[in-house]
C-alpha cells in the first residue's frame, strides 16, 4: 500500500512539475511576443514622429497649394464673366446698323475699320 501511495504522489508531483514546466513555458512565449510587439509599438511612435514632422514641413506647401486653388477659382470665375461680357459686346456690335458680315471678315461700316474674327485659340 505504501508503494502505491509514492506511485500516486509521485504521478501528482510529476504532473504538477509537468504543470509547472508549460506555464514557465508560456510565459517565456508571452514574455517574448510582449517584447516583439514592444518594438513595433516603438517602430509605430518612431515613425509617427518622423510621418509629423514631415506633415509639419509640407504644411507651407499645403497652404500654398489651397491659396492657388482660390485663385485659380477667383481667375475662372472672372473668365466666365469676361466671356459673358464679350458675347453681349459682340451681340450688341453685330445689331449695330454699322455691322456688315463680307466673306469672313466683319466690316465696321461707320468708320471703315476691318474687324477680323478670331478663333478663341488663335494668337494675334
Amino acid at each position: 500500500m505504501f508503494s502505491k501511495m509514492v506511485t500516486y504522489l509521485t504521478g501528482e508531483l510529476t504532473a504538477n512539475s509537468e504543470d509547472y514546466k508549460l506555464l514557465e513555458n508560456m510565459n517565456k512565449l508571452t514574455n517574448l511576443k510582449y517584447l516583439e510587439i514592444k518594438d513595433m509599438a516603438v517602430n509605430i511612435s518612431r515613425n509617427l514622429k518622423d510621418l509629423n514632422q514631415k506633415y509639419t514641413a509640407l504644411w507651407p506647401c499645403l497652404d500654398q497649394i489651397t491659396l492657388i486653388e482660390e485663385q485659380a477659382a477667383a481667375l475662372e470665375q472672372a473668365a466666365y464673366k469676361l466671356d459673358a461680357h464679350s458675347k453681349k459686346l459682340e451681340a450688341k456690335y453685330k445689331k449695330s446698323p454699322c455691322y456688315s458680315k463680307a466673306g469672313g471678315e466683319s466690316v465696321h461700316k461707320c468708320s471703315q475699320v476691318k474687324w477680323q474674327r478670331r478663333s478663341p485659340g488663335k494668337q494675334l
